[in-house]
């Protein structure tokens, strides 16, 4: 708006000057009028002069962390004989200012360059915040000018090619879980104890089948039977996660990064990182446009997996969260944990309910995580108070499930680390 207000300006100013020397027998109103002429020309073909045989090359990172500031290296070349000035170089980066407005596809300003020497090129760093995670489209990179009166600006896309940015979310430490034990993850006389957190005890001996193993042959009984008998043993604990993630679309309240939606992906995200740390078994379940089915297993490949998954999930889903979980009580392992991210509405929490009694009913141990929702709708007059739904407390509570209540703007370290 500002560049047409200057055209017309001086537009109105040049027809002023030729008005004045039509009807004046002078040089100087000629003069005028012609320097005026020139002036426009100039400042509307300059600035797209100034874009030609330019080049621009940016090179950076493909994955990040949420909150971690990254480097994109931009090269400038000039392919041709002359020098250039006054060059800005704009890009398509959606990450940057997502946090509050979610992914822009607009220009972002990366710099302007002064001087570019004939047959030569500058370079400089760019560092930028990554600020919300996902899965971003970058690019293609441009130059622009208004160079040198701002009358007109020229664009050009210098730089098609385009690159991929994955943000991961930002994972805080936990030290440890209330979780319990999942008995068809320990042997049972045939099989090896998995390593890590699992522990049995000993229930009893039997007589030797074949595949057994070897190592809990019980040699004294052994040799006063004259036939080989191997210790049993019964599971106490080898702990196993199962992550319930709710990506309704009415289960997402707030915007941008201050969402439930990004609170429990942290989350989730969270204790995938400590199963992983704790050689656990894990996996995660949530429906939506996309459903996301990470099936169990354990190692950096696999928490790996979780991450490439959780960086891009979104809140686009219709399936209500109890038929997520009546689908893990179809298929859960007995004494495994599943972490609950319940951020759903009020009228849903009867059916959330029944599907949880019929996971407990299948011998499956509940960590609840309750968001707030109303800290989450409006952070502005809200303030901290135990509002959530008695109902749903009241449940969780006779089921046996070990409850953390999330309020926007929550130490998610301190609250998970009590």
């Amino acid at each position: 708006m500002a560049l047409r207000l200057k055209f017309l300006i001086l537009c109105g100013f040049t027809l002023a000057a030729y008005l004045a020397a039509i009807s004046r027998e002078q040089s100087l109103p000629w003069l005028l009028a012609a320097l005026l002429s020139a002036a426009l020309l100039t400042g509307m073909l300059w600035p797209r002069w100034l874009l030609q045989r330019l080049s621009v090359r940016r090179v950076g990172p493909q994955r990040a962390l949420e909150g971690e500031t990254i480097v994109f290296r931009v090269d400038v070349q000039n392919r041709g004989w002359l020098p250039r000035f006054m060059v800005e170089l704009v890009d398509r980066l959606p990450f940057v200012d997502a946090a509050e407005h979610g992914a822009n596809d607009g220009d972002k300003l990366l710099g302007s360059v002064a001087y570019v020497p004939g047959r030569g090129a500058r370079s400089f760093d760019v560092p930028l915040l990554c600020e919300k995670r996902g899965f971003y489209k970058l690019g293609p990179m441009g130059l622009a000018s208004s160079f040198p009166l701002g009358l007109a600006e020229a664009r050009s896309r210098a730089d098609h090619s385009r690159q991929t940015l994955t943000i991961y979310p930002k994972v805080f430490p936990i030290l440890s879980l209330s979780l319990f034990g999942a008995p068809s993850q320990i042997h049972r006389g045939g099989y090896c104890l998995p390593d890590g957190a699992g522990a049995a005890e000993f229930s009893g001996l039997r007589e030797y089948r074949r595949g057994d193993n070897p190592r809990h042959i019980h040699w004294p009984t052994t040799a006063r039977l004259n036939e080989l008998m191997v210790k049993e043993f019964e599971p106490l604990a080898s702990a196993c996660i199962c992550i319930a993630l709710d990506l309704a679309k009415d289960a997402n309240i707030g915007r941008g990064k201050h969402s439930t939606l990004e609170y429990a992906i942290r989350i989730a995200a969270s204790v995938a990182a400590y199963a992983c740390d704790q050689n656990m078994h894990s996996r995660v379940l949530a429906d939506a446009a996309q459903p996301l089915r990470i099936l169990s297993g354990k190692g950096d490949f696999h928490y790996q997996a979780i991450l490439d998954a959780l960086a891009i999930a979104e809140a686009d889903g219709v399936t209500p969260y109890a038929k997520l979980l009546t689908e893990i009580a179809l298929n859960c392992v007995r004494g495994e944990t599943v972490v609950l991210l319940l951020a759903e509405p009020p009228h849903r929490n009867a059916e959330t309910l029944q599907a949880l009694a019929l996971l407990r009913a299948k011998g499956v141990y509940l960590f609840a995580v309750l968001f707030e929702r109303d800290s989450f709708l409006n952070a502005a007059s809200w303030t901290r108070r135990d509002s959530s739904d008695r109902t749903l407390n009241a449940g969780l509570l006779e089921l046996g499930a070990h409850c953390v209540t999330v309020r926007r703007g929550d130490d998610l370290t301190a609250l998970f680390n009590r």
